[in-house]
């Protein structure tokens, strides 16, 4: 029992909790995947952390299109290319992404009943946004895949339930 309690105490111990707040602005985003918009005014938290990855990590897929001209913006970020909407890849939030090392590698996400391999492309950025950078979307939460349409069909969401989903992922 003992062990258990010092475990449950290591992860509160990790829980990320946001830094600061960014002010919104509002201005005209791509709005292709239901992608939110800043709004004037708004104040929106600001994350440089994410939760703990497990083998098993609890997050919110997103939906985005890495294409040129989709509501992702600009290149990925690993590899300053843009990425077609039939291709396997995401973006992660800041946390997660960690600077960078994750970079080209696959991770498996899990849902519906169904697990895909799907390679890290981008950085979901949660401290900055509501910029041109950044298509004037705000700061991503602290938990979030953003996965291409290809990761959606693949774990068979249906496009009704294309927003907020939630997942597991673990690297793989």
């Amino acid at each position: 029992m003992a062990s258990l309690m010092v475990a449950n105490c290591s992860i509160r111990l990790q829980a990320c909790h946001s830094s600061s707040f960014l002010r919104g602005k509002a201005h005209s985003c791509n709005r292709e995947n239901q992608s939110d918009c800043g709004k004037t005014g708004k104040m929106y938290p600001q994350y440089h952390c994410s939760p703990p990855v497990t083998g098993n990590t609890q997050a919110t897929m997103t939906i985005n299109s890495f294409a040129e001209g989709g509501d992702g913006g600009a290149p990925s970020e690993c590899d300053n290319k843009y990425h077609s909407d039939s291709e396997m890849v995401v973006a992660l939030s800041t946390g997660w992404y960690s600077g960078g090392s994750r970079c080209l590698n696959k991770i498996r996400i899990s849902a519906n009943g169904r697990s895909v391999l799907a390679k890290v492309v981008d950085e979901c950025d949660s401290v900055y946004g509501c910029d041109s950078d950044h298509d004037f979307q705000p700061p991503c939460p602290n938990n979030v895949v953003d996965a291409s349409p290809a990761v959606w069909k693949a774990l068979g969401i249906p496009k009704s339930q294309t927003g907020d989903y939630t997942i597991t992922w673990s690297d793989a």
